[in-house]
């Protein structure tokens, strides 16, 4: 089966054609570096199906732009789909596939290297020595030991960070529609957003961008946290308000930020911008922060993640070419609550 992929980079290159290798060559994959919108749709020409990244916008006029391709699938490598529209698609008879678990431990690792590099000024330490300058102030840390960590969204990552949460000897409440015995088994317990939100040193977000999370993190939930909280985000950019963040890192109530998503990251992350002026004027005034860190929307980023996915969406292509459907599709019918059953897998 002919299929454009979009997005390309070299990783998603390599692994992709391993996988297909080690299938035995069943697709003709054609990489385009080129993001997936309505006036790119037409480089699938050809395909019967395409295969978009997180920030490929797989809208209403772009689906309508692929079926006029001949396009039938909507191979997604990653498990959101918050960037397709699922009701569109089936009205133009497109099946939409998705990755729903690769590394939990990926997402749930790097969200602890935020909360440690935060905690311990990592990298503001590293930046002081290279220049010299070995002194300790304001380089003041604080033990994870006995803090209550709020864990929003307790899938498969969430479940991984409860579990190194409790490692650290941190008291860990969580919330989500569905409860997990497992959470509790680790000693963890369940509780309103309210009191999770006023109760938690350091909250970690968790949960699949719907539209009833979209900005879930807004002013009046950053009013409710605790005065200098950790806020630690990597699920999905627009969970959360970036300007509220703004204010409540301006008046302190916001202690330590550390994001791996933006909800306008299309126009940024995955490219190397580094010869250019950040037009971003939300962004550029989140980087003047101290104890803000960002990264690029790496969570997701080591070797074991992206082979699962390639062999995922290499399954999901190759079950579609013989059957019609993807072994795991994902339809408009599917309704997904906030931080409900569409985390039970990765994000």
């Amino acid at each position: 089966m002919k299929v454009a992929v979009f997005s390309t980079k070299r990783h998603d290159r390599e692994t992709l054609s391993a996988a297909n290798a080690a299938a035995g060559q069943p697709h003709e994959l054609n990489f385009f570096e080129a993001h997936l919108d309505a006036r790119t749709a037409p480089l699938a020409a050809g395909s019967a199906a395409i295969c978009p990244f997180v920030n490929d916008q797989v809208d209403r006029a772009t689906l309508a732009a692929l079926r006029e391709q001949g396009v039938r699938l909507v191979a997604l490598r990653g498990a959101g789909f918050n960037n397709v529209d699922l009701k569109a698609a089936e009205e133009v008879g497109i099946h939409v596939a998705r990755v729903p678990a690769y590394s939990p431990w990926s997402v749930a690792e790097h969200a602890t290297a935020l909360i440690l590099a935060l905690d311990r000024k990592i990298h503001r330490a590293y930046a002081r020595v290279r220049e010299g300058n070995f002194a300790l102030e304001g380089l003041l840390g604080f033990d994870l030991h006995g803090r209550t960590v709020g864990l929003v969204g307790v899938g498969r990552i969430g479940l991984v960070m409860a579990r190194i949460m409790t490692g650290f000897g941190c008291r860990v409440i969580a919330h989500d529609i569905e409860t997990n015995a497992e959470l509790e088994a680790l000693g963890g317990r369940y509780a309103p957003l309210d009191e999770l939100l006023s109760s938690s040193d350091i909250i970690s977000l968790h949960c699949p961008l719907t539209p009833e999370t979209r900005h879930l993190i807004d002013k009046a939930a950053v009013e409710r946290m605790k005065r200098g909280v950790m806020l630690i985000n990597t699920s999905r950019g627009a969970v959360v308000d970036t300007r509220a963040l703004i204010d409540g890192l301006k008046s302190g109530q916001i202690g330590y930020l550390g994001l791996d998503v933006y909800e306008e990251e299309g126009d940024l992350f995955f490219e190397d911008l580094s010869d250019q002026l950040i037009q971003d004027d939300v962004f550029a005034r989140l980087l003047t922060f101290p104890n803000v860190l960002i990264t690029g929307h790496q969570a997701f980023f080591t070797a074991e993640a992206l082979r699962a996915i390639a062999e995922t969406t290499i399954a999901n292509l190759t079950a579609f070419e013989a059957t019609g459907r993807p072994v795991h599709e994902v339809t408009a019918g599917r309704h997904v609550c906030p931080a409900g059953p569409a985390n039970r897998a990765a994000t």
